[in-house]
């Protein structure tokens, strides 16, 4: 397979645009950089929020595949060797080119580069090296940077990159080996599992040189200059299809879970199989994607993260899935009623995390504003607590909001009645993938020579 020439650059976009919106692996930058005087852009860490990700979520990236071209015959992907669609693949002039333009139009704060296997892993990966390299150094471009880590890449390649990216990512791409073996002949848990430590121990030996030290967008990479430019400053991230396979919520969870604790990820995706392809080996899904599965998997996702629960308190094996029509944290309480209710004026804040209605944000200001007054519902209710959740799990100076039964029956009714419980772009529309052409862009940036951005 070879790069195409024959093909102008807005028609390689809209081509590889297209092809990535399957990955979802899109989230906020995650790292401040100030922009040095000499160069384009700088980066701010909660930002990076407004354009769109492959299930049609808000971020503000471009966000392209280096190409779709691919050796691999993945089942589940469009891009797979043995599909017959139309393939196309940049050049990294053009790659700079377009995030160039686009960041000079404001379209864009960054760039998220994925990329099929052309040639080679190593062949893949080297392309995606030159693109960094180029829009860092050539173009002085100080802007946020996600690119994808190729699995079964040279070492070297990975940690080039990382010097010159914010944030890497590596799909884990099934929940198991064994589905990987099915649905992923080419692909092995080792040759994904590498490279991701490989990032972790990158980062945690950059960090000890570093301390402090402020990241260095525009400089080469060199032995003279590696010391003061930071590793994947942003943290690694990781994907996970879910549907295709079947393997219950207990068994994601896990799967995250392990991630967290031992590779120490920033993100876990969930993405929804969406059937692209007639492979007697997937499943046949007649409701659509399975975007309700996927929406309480993030939820518990963020419980594990910011809550302090762990997965075998949200499931066990006799519990293997959440429940459809509940939240996993409103779900936990009906079914630990004997931790509750929970009295707000002395509460610690661990307890607190731990009541439907109440989140990370409330618990802190619940503690802040009680050492000054105590609270009553009027007070919650301006905090900014869920009422509508809460009043069933809380008292205030030993008092609850209404009358209320603790009782499971009566709790979980009231509660299936909130109709936020399921999110209303599930609830009454369908499934459509969003592109980068679908957002009303009616005038496209024109391609420039590099010799012009420089």
């Amino acid at each position: 397979m070879q790069i195409q020439e024959n093909m102008s650059i807005m028609e390689k976009l809209q081509i590889l645009s297209d092809a990535a919106k399957y990955d979802v692996a899109c989230t906020s930058s995650g790292v401040d950089r100030k922009g040095d005087g000499k160069g384009m852009g700088n980066c701010i860490a909660p930002g990076i929020c407004h354009t769109f990700s492959g299930d049609g979520r808000c971020v503000s990236l471009l966000k392209i595949l280096f190409t779709n071209e691919c050796i691999f015959n993945c089942s589940y992907c469009q891009n797979n060797c043995n599909n017959d669609i139309p393939r196309a693949s940049f050049t990294p002039d053009e790659v700079c080119s377009l995030t160039m333009e686009f960041y000079r139009r404001n379209y864009i704060e960054g760039l998220f580069l994925s990329s099929g296997i052309l040639v080679s892993p190593n062949y893949t990966m080297d392309l995606i090296y030159q693109t960094l390299y180029k829009l860092r150094v050539e173009c002085h471009f100080n802007g946020y940077i996600h690119v994808k880590a190729i699995p079964g890449a040279d070492p070297a390649l990975i940690e080039r990159a990382g010097f010159l990216a914010d944030r890497m990512s590596i799909n884990l791409e099934l929940p198991t080996a064994n589905s990987l073996k099915e649905l992923a002949p080419c692909k092995s848990r080792r040759t994904i599992l590498t490279p991701m430590r490989q990032i972790q121990n990158g980062i945690h030996d950059n960090t000890l040189l570093l301390g402090d030290t402020s990241y260095k967008g525009s400089q080469p990479l060199s032995t003279k200059t590696r010391s003061s430019q930071k590793f994947v400053p942003a943290g690694q991230s990781t994907q996970m299809i879910i549907g295709a396979t079947p393997e219950n919520d207990y068994q994601i969870m896990s799967v995250a879970e392990g991630l967290y604790q031992k590779f120490e990820l920033k993100r876990v995706f969930y993405s929804a199989f969406v059937n692209v392809n007639e492979d007697a080996s997937l499943p046949v899904l007649p409701g659509g994607p399975p975007l309700l599965r996927e929406h309480r998997l993030y939820q518990a996702d963020w419980l594990l993260r910011f809550y302090n629960f762990s997965v075998n308190e949200l499931l066990s094996e006799d519990n293997p899935n959440f429940n459809i029509y509940l939240d996993p944290k409103c779900d936990w309480a009906l079914r630990h009623l004997e931790y509750f209710p929970v009295e707000i004026n002395r509460a610690d804040y661990n307890t607190l995390l731990r009541v439907p209605g109440i989140g990370a944000k409330s618990a802190r200001r619940i503690i802040q504003a009680r050492r000054t007054t105590r609270l009553d519902f009027a007070d919650l209710k301006k905090i900014g607590v869920v009422l509508k959740r809460a009043l069933y799990f809380i008292t205030c100076s030993g008092k609850m909001m209404y009358r209320t039964k603790l009782d499971e029956n009566y709790i979980c009714e009231n509660l299936l009645r909130d109709k936020t419980q399921i999110p209303k772009e599930i609830r009454e529309s369908g499934y459509k993938q969003i592109s980068l052409f679908d957002v009303g862009m009616t005038e496209p940036p024109q391609p420039v020579s590099l010799a012009m951005i420089t």
